[in-house]
């Protein structure tokens, strides 16, 4: 029988692994039009701490009781729909389980890009996009720029950090200790901070980028967001992706640099990497041509079995992972 991850509870403050419980769960019978999937690759990713909060969002609330959702790569071992078949590969979001049946329409099969299958739940995948379509359409980055990238050791940021570099732009990344600092500068960040030692942050970013930034991404919020408002030039693009340093307390930021908004004109957006899924195969387009050139690499943060998820989740929180977490089932 399959065994899926639940939600036991709503979690107050960060998650622990009692908000979880393993279950064993009946599939169906298969029907026409959908497929069977063992599942090998999981993600977890921070977006989906705002799902466990009984509140609207632009996704529903997880449902107690019920199988979680994320991310997954598996492989077809059953297929009753035309177009799929036994033995593919496909990306979908029945993850948090061992295996899935799901409507054929709800799968993907990977692309042939000659990259190993996890890589489309992090570079190659929804963190990938988000990075790329976050860096180059919302926040307009171009040549010639100075970006500030938080997270920077993260799935997404350390994407940003590597198509800001193909792209020729200069590059200011965070994270924190000096492992992931260390790394964020091998993948051709010019400046690295890291915010856990100490001093203010505003101060760090003053002095990476004595001549302010064009564009900033976040990740993070909080300090990060304000210092980025604090050292802006005029007319600088802010893409706004998360905010995980919020994502458990709730608590409002305090932006002391605020009111620099309006005298230098700084544009903040918000986006959601599912604004640009019809345009997926421009993303695919470029980022194979940037493999091709050697100028991507990627890091992977590896739980072994489906008993690990929610240790793999929780270690999101606290830095646990360099580049994409992931488990294998």
């Amino acid at each position: 029988m399959a065994r899926a991850w639940t939600l036991a509870s709503r979690p107050t403050g960060t998650p622990t692994p009692d908000n979880f419980a393993l279950v064993a769960v009946e599939l169906p019978a298969l029907a026409p039009g959908m497929v069977r999937i063992a599942n090998r690759w999981l993600s977890v990713d921070p977006y989906m701490r705002g799902r466990m909060n009984d509140v609207k969002s632009y996704v529903p609330p997880f449902a107690l009781g019920e199988p979680l959702q994320g991310g997954a790569v598996g492989e077809v071992v059953e297929s009753a729909a035309d177009g799929v078949a036994a033995g593919d590969m496909v990306l979908h979001m029945a993850g948090w389980r061992d295996e899935a049946v799901v409507p054929a329409a709800q799968v993907q099969k990977l692309p042939a890009l000659g990259v190993d299958p996890q890589a489309f739940l992090g570079q190659m995948g929804m963190p990938g996009m988000t990075a790329y379509f976050g860096l180059l359409d919302v926040a307009s980055a171009k040549a010639g720029d100075t970006v500030f990238v938080s997270a920077a050791a993260g799935a997404v940021g350390s994407t940003v950090v590597q198509i800001a570099k193909a792209k020729g732009m200069t590059v200011i990344g965070s994270a924190g200790g000096a492992d992931k600092c260390a790394w964020v500068k091998s993948l051709g960040a010019d400046e690295v901070i890291d915010y856990k030692t100490d001093g203010p942050l505003v101060k760090k970013l003053a002095a990476a980028a004595p001549g302010g930034i064009d564009v900033y991404f976040d990740n993070v919020g909080a300090e990060h967001l304000d210092a980025a408002i604090a050292v802006a030039k005029e007319r600088a693009r802010f893409a706004i992706c998360g905010m995980i340093d919020i994502y458990n307390d709730g608590k409002p930021t305090e932006l002391r640099y605020l009111a620099r908004v309006i005298g230098a004109r700084i544009r903040i957006q918000g986006f959601i990497v599912s604004d640009f899924m019809a345009r997926a195969s421009e993303f695919y387009a470029d980022m194979a041509g940037m493999l091709q050139s050697g100028a991507l690499v990627r890091e992977e943060t590896v739980h072994e079995g489906l008993e690990s998820t929610p240790d793999a989740f929780i270690g999101l929180f606290s830095g646990a992972n360099k580049g994409k977490m992931l488990v294998r089932v």
